[in-house]
């Protein structure tokens, strides 16, 4: 597992610098990389100096092998199953970050992740794995994989920002409410915004306030 790279597209910082930030966004199933760099010149004003990438999940997705990525696989729905997959891909990307980090001379406090729906997942996953916390945590349409055995595995606090839609019939609005109450009890800052009657997606409200979210907790 260790062996694999991952790579994706990217935008430079508009500021035309070197990167003083790192925001990395983390697609959802049976997507890729293209899909949220596309968020990237709503937030390029407000973060000029960071540089956005957006790394293809390591494997092709079961149900769209043919352009499209998954984290884990979701044909097998056992909650084991799951957060077995979802440690699997944490080791893929936890290796992306550092050599992400090294490779710009930045660390983690300069470090930002995004994740949509299973991007979420492994966000939240990952985030709070990590032995220095990531600036911020910006999560839309997820859910927390494995809730029971975070507090074992905690290792960092980041700052996270939630975001779901009431009308979402992918993964429920319940799970934003079920994630905040985890992290809250051990310890961590989160925020969260409902968005009223939107399916399983990203609006330009959700998109503000995540914008403006990293940029607080980059400053």
């Amino acid at each position: 597992m260790q062996s694999i790279s991952l790579d994706g597209p990217k935008v430079a910082p508009k500021s035309g610098a070197a990167p003083k930030q790192l925001v990395v966004f983390l697609h959802g199933y049976g997507s890729n990389g293209e899909d949220l760099i596309s968020l990237a010149p709503y937030w390029a004003d407000l973060l000029p100096d960071a540089e956005f990438v957006s790394p293809n999940a390591p494997f092709p997705c079961e149900l769209n092998p043919f352009g499209g990525f998954q984290w884990f696989g979701l044909e097998d729905r056992n909650p084991a199953t799951k957060l077995a997959g979802t440690r699997a891909a944490a080791t893929i990307l936890d290796a992306y970050l550092d050599d992400a980090l090294k490779a710009r001379g930045l660390d983690e406090s300069r470090l930002a992740l995004v994740g949509f729906s299973q991007g979420t997942m492994m966000s939240l996953h990952v985030g709070p794995r990590r032995a220095i916390a990531p600036a911020a945590i910006v999560g839309y349409s997820g859910a927390l994989i494995g809730a029971d055995a975070l507090g074992a595995d905690l290792k960092s606090k980041p700052p996270v920002l939630l975001v779901h839609g009431t009308g979402d019939q992918v993964v429920p609005f319940a799970a934003m409410g079920a994630a905040a109450q985890v992290l809250q009890g051990l310890g961590l800052e989160v925020e969260t915004l409902a968005r009223p009657g939107l399916p399983h997606s990203i609006d330009p409200e959700g998109l503000t306030r995540g914008g403006r979210f990293i940029h607080q907790n980059f400053t």
